[in-house]
């Protein structure tokens, strides 16, 4: 068995995510991991698939078919991870929303050579005052022999530049 990863956009429309499913299944995929959402009015996202890799064509016409009806999807084979690496944490901010927080915020990270795994972001209304926060939560590795307290000190540094709370807890 190999392992795919579909990259997918398009207009956002009912019925996507059912043809996408089908058109794995009709290649004899499995389908196990996801992570899909409507993002500035399209439809993005990401599957993991697992096929027989004498199936790939099969894939590829199926998604073909899918494309037909206005959304893209790039098959792509997956890379088996190599070794993890270090500790593991969460990453959390606050702010009011600005131009540049996630450039000086992955600027920290790569620096330190840490990976972000997973990034989530949106922006939503103070409640008071309807101000706009900025939000942002991240799962981030770091290589071994790096500690979360260098990364938190880190990002602690930059927090008053950038006018954020951040927080950072262990994985889970």
């Amino acid at each position: 068995m190999a392992l795919f990863v579909l990259s997918v956009v398009g207009s956002d429309k009912p019925g996507l995510t059912k043809s996408l499913a089908a058109a794995v299944l009709s290649a004899g995929g499995n389908w196990l991991e996801s992570h899909l959402s409507q993002l500035g009015g399209l439809y993005v996202g990401s599957v993991l698939v697992e096929l027989e890799a004498d199936s790939l064509e099969a894939l590829r016409t199926a998604v073909r078919q899918v494309d037909a009806q206005g959304l893209e999807v790039r098959v792509a084979p997956a890379i088996e991870a190599g070794a993890q690496g270090g500790e593991e944490f969460q990453l959390g901010l606050v702010g009011q929303d600005r131009i540049g927080i996630v450039d000086v915020v992955t600027a920290v990270l790569s620096h330190l050579e840490a990976n972000i795994e997973t990034l989530k972001t949106w922006v939503s209304a103070e409640p008071h005052s309807g101000v706009p926060l900025f939000h942002m939560e991240a799962r981030v590795r770091l290589p071994p022999g790096l500690q979360a307290a260098k990364v938190q000190a880190a990002l602690q540094a930059i927090s008053a530049e950038i006018m954020v709370d951040i927080s950072v807890t262990a994985a889970q």
